[in-house]
């Protein structure tokens, strides 16, 4: 988690010098300081033990197979630097991508889709929610991956799986309540009603949500 007397911390790798560019111009905006830059993820991981970093943000695709080279680097990341929230960013929808850094990470994580950057506050919530050990997921991903996930979880209702998908992309419940339109009182009850249909126990709010959310997106 990020400390408030300082900006965030951010290193990216990516093999595009004008995406590294413009996404280094928008955390000067967002206010975050970019620490390090890279065209691929094995440069990033020889230089992470010399950088301060909060986040740290991947291309999916990078040299030199072009395929998954920044999923491997980012649970490779985790595994040594657990506290350090990690960013994939793609140009398309690859669940399958998403579910591995899922099922390598308990919070401080995000999977966004290259488009949702160019918004700066888009581009600014998502990091600053990571950096704080939240889970942000692009509604697209989120979508493809309810596609395939949906019949263990059957047994919620219409409102129960809208707000569990909410809850997926990495909403409070503050903010699920603004976006179906609801009140506070009513997405707590369906909070709840979700944790008792998946079997979490009390075990902790904050916890069961990062579990019901892993169970809602994994095969």
């Amino acid at each position: 988690m990020s400390s408030p007397s300082r900006p965030i911390r951010v290193a990216l790798a990516d093999d595009s010098v004008l995406l590294r560019e413009g996404l280094v111009r928008l955390f000067d905006e967002a206010g975050f300081e970019t620490v390090g830059s890279f065209g691929d993820g094995d440069s990033l991981r020889a230089a992470l033990d010399s950088l301060d970093v909060d986040v740290v943000v991947l291309d999916v695709r990078m040299p030199p197979t072009f395929r998954d080279e920044g999923v491997r680097t980012a649970i490779a990341i985790r595994a040594s630097r657990p506290t350090v929230g990690i960013l994939l960013l793609s140009q398309y929808v690859e669940a399958t991508y998403a579910e591995e850094l899922l099922g390598a990470s308990v919070g401080g994580v995000g999977y966004l889709l290259k488009d949702r950057v160019a918004s700066l506050n888009e581009l600014q919530d998502a990091v600053t929610r990571i950096a704080d050990g939240g889970t942000v997921l692009d509604p697209e991903v989120v979508r493809e991956l309810l596609t395939h996930r949906r019949d263990p979880l059957a047994t919620l209702t219409p409102r129960e799986a809208d707000v569990l998908q909410l809850m997926a992309e990495g909403l409070n419940n503050q903010g699920i309540a603004r976006r179906l339109v609801i009140g506070l009182g009513a997405v707590e009850k369906n909070v709840t009603a979700i944790f008792a249909k998946l079997g979490l126990d009390a075990s902790g709010a904050e916890h069961r949500r990062v579990l019901a959310v892993l169970r809602y997106l994994r095969p």
